[in-house]
């Protein structure tokens, strides 16, 4: 007895079509089309993060070299920048410019997570007499530029004795200061559907509670989003430490880089490298550690449910 066997010219198992030549050229160019936009949003990557590879590795170099190699790899690298640079031309390290910069930020972000939280929760989910002014009069903030009320702010914390001190740089952001962030909130809770918030009360559960256990973790990455805009712009922040402060003992680290350069006479770029390398230090690892959170809360407040 002899078996026969269905011999097929192509190699495709029986019951299998063959691929026609407009699914051939599809798939070609489909592949061709993805090799294309990848490799331009490579380049425009580089191109983005060229400034801050160089800016490492200049960090690196000598203050002779930086001027003589436009590359970003040093030919000898040293760490004389980062040694001479942390000592600064001051009585104080670096080490107290940035503990100046924690004991701003930290009660700013706490603050502002706190005081937008409760503010955004109010306007999202209570009605109440007045409520649609102050909404406008909050928007009508966020559009008003931070230079006409520099001047007004600048006299009534001089009135009340706060100039000199870290007070202005964090109170006004506690106080649910930036409309920026209670915006942000608001349509984030837009978002969330109101069950889960009935549903408590129904159990028993206050207006506190129902914040705190139910709306809070489910309003997370909005705050987390929160916090990291706030942490990033204070760290960045020149013009409101250069307005209230005036002890250099007192000045941050976005201060303290001035320090650095000396117009009456040559300065070494070497060191202002490396205190900028350090001084962004902070904010890129916040960023990259608590990026998932960060970008969450930035596409889910922008959608309304």
């Amino acid at each position: 007895m002899t078996a026969s066997y269905d011999i097929n010219p192509q190699g495709l198992a029986p019951g299998t079509e063959p691929a026609t030549a407009l699914e051939i050229r599809l798939r070609r160019r489909s592949r061709i089309s993805s090799a294309v936009r990848y490799g331009v949003l490579l380049v425009f990557g580089l191109i983005m993060l060229y400034p801050l590879i160089w800016l490492i590795g200049a960090s690196f170099k000598t203050n002779a070299e930086i001027f003589a190699s436009p590359s970003f790899w040093p030919e000898d690298p040293t760490l004389s920048g980062y040694i001479n640079g942390w000592q600064t031309s001051t009585p104080y390290t670096f080490g107290r410019f940035f503990w100046n910069t924690f004991l701003i930020i930290t009660p700013k972000v706490i603050g502002t997570a706190i005081s937008c939280t409760l503010v955004a929760y109010g306007f999202a989910r209570f009605e109440f007499p007045g409520k649609r002014i102050l909404f406008v009069t909050v928007i009508a903030t966020l559009l008003l530029p931070n230079v006409v009320t520099r001047i007004p702010q600048y006299l009534l914390f001089r009135d009340i004795g706060w100039l000199d001190s870290f007070l202005p740089l964090w109170v006004p952001s506690a106080v649910a200061g930036d409309a920026f962030f209670v915006f942000m909130l608001i349509q984030f809770l837009r978002a969330i559907p109101r069950d889960m918030e009935e549903a408590a009360r129904v159990d028993g559960a206050n207006t506190l509670q129902t914040l705190v256990y139910i709306v809070v973790p489910m309003l997370m990455p909005a705050i987390i989003s929160v916090c990291l805009f706030q942490f990033m712009w204070t760290m960045n922040d020149f013009l409101g430490p250069l307005i209230y402060i005036s002890s250099v003992d007192k000045y941050p680290v976005s201060l303290a880089l001035k320090l650095s350069i000396d117009t009456t006479e040559a300065f070494d770029w070497n060191q202002i490298l490396a205190m900028s390398v350090l001084a962004l230090a902070p904010s890129l690892a916040v960023f990259f550690i608590a990026q998932k959170y960060f970008i969450e809360g930035i596409s889910t407040g922008g959608v309304k449910g």
